[in-house]
């Protein structure tokens, strides 16, 4: 990774401003709009909306930021699921099964793409004369606030992202619908800072990693899903992380018996996994291995990271005796559109009370 792209890391990471408060108004249309959009992509029968310069959103989050608040009473009304719409429940009965055991859960959405580059969106937000753009997710810094006023830990990622974007960064794919190799630097660079001073970090000896930095062209799902002429495919670059190779980084394994566990949907396999998700050895398990020095344990599931995930998570700690035991710190990272998109947030603990 250049010298220049650490600066700009580094610095969004650690002094990450916040950005500008969005005006009620401005909301209120932006999310008038994503409506709109979403509804011509559901007539058209495609996934896909097209924004501006060569930037590709999801339809069904465009229409999760349209809906506004989506917990308590509201969430029956705008939630995509027929039962289990309310995911503060779930969250919160999921806190008090991981403290039971005594491991920290770290909620971690990832911001819709949307919301990092609503001026690709729409005419009606711009950026300043530093780039920057308003935080218009109202709804989710409300939601994160209350899940902090009952005792859940939450990463919101908006504001790094945005000041990265601002300082020059790509944090989300222009024709996928996840994150960037950047953004998953990032993320595992907040997730470090968090951790680092935890006794279970402390006590287990650091391991040197090898990376190297490639640029890789993808083929986008958002791409793929266009009904109409596809622009070219776009060029990544990616930090591969691993042990020394003749040919480069060999990537580092999941570690079942690791303190840290990643759970979550399809941003736990992005760029990590090989195959439909781009690349292998430069996702997010990849770069929280480098940034702390420690390879880390990982349950991700292609579809919903709401319940599937969990369910994942507890079929395994049945199958593998112990599993549990030596887990710290489960970090739970999921695509923010799920707290309406999903099929429902059921309560799933981590294992069964004896």
């Amino acid at each position: 990774m250049t010298r220049t792209v650490c600066a700009l890391l580094v610095l969004a990471a650690a002094r990450a401003p916040a950005a500008p408060a969005a005006e009620a108004p401005l909301v209120a249309a932006f999310r008038a709009e994503c409506a709109a959009k979403y509804q011509a992509a559901e007539a058209a029968d495609t996934m896909t909306v097209v924004g501006k310069d060569g930037w590709l959103f999801l339809h069904n989050e465009l229409r999760h930021v349209s809906v506004g608040a989506f917990w308590g009473a509201a969430a029956a009304k705008v939630s995509r699921a027929a039962k289990y719409a309310d995911p503060l429940p779930a969250i919160l009965d999921y806190k008090a099964s991981c403290e039971k055991l005594g491991i920290e859960l770290l909620v971690m959405p990832v911001p819709p793409k949307a919301i990092v580059y609503a001026d690709k969106l729409t005419d009606r937000v711009r950026p300043d004369a530093k780039g920057a753009i308003p935080r218009l997710d109202t709804a989710h810094q409300a939601f994160y606030k209350l899940l902090a006023a009952k005792g859940v830990a939450v990463l919101d990622l908006t504001d790094d992202f945005l000041a990265a974007r601002a300082a020059g960064e790509k944090v989300f794919c222009k024709q996928d619908t996840h994150w960037s190799g950047r953004a998953c630097v990032l993320a595992a660079k907040r997730i470090a800072e968090r951790v680092k001073g935890r006794d279970w970090v402390k006590a287990v000896p650091r391991k040197t990693y090898a990376t190297e930095e490639i640029d890789v062209q993808i083929s986008g799902d958002l791409r793929r899903a266009m009904k109409a002429a596809k622009p070219p495919a776009e060029s990544l670059p990616l930090r591969f992380v691993g042990t020394k190779g003749a040919d480069g980084p060999v990537p580092i394994e999941p570690a079942p018996a690791a303190a840290l566990l990643l759970l979550g949907d399809s941003h736990g396999l992005v760029f990590h996994m090989g195959g439909d998700m781009h690349a292998k050895g430069a996702g997010l398990v990849d770069q929280m291995a480098f940034e702390l020095g420690r390879p880390i344990e990982r349950v991700a599931v292609k579809g919903s990271g709401a319940t599937p995930s969990r369910i994942s998570l507890y079929r395994k700690q049945k199958r593998l005796a112990g599993y549990l035991a030596t887990k710290k710190l489960i970090v739970w990272c999921f695509a923010a559109r799920e707290f309406t998109e999903s099929s429902g947030w059921r309560l799933v603990p981590v294992t069964r009370s004896k």
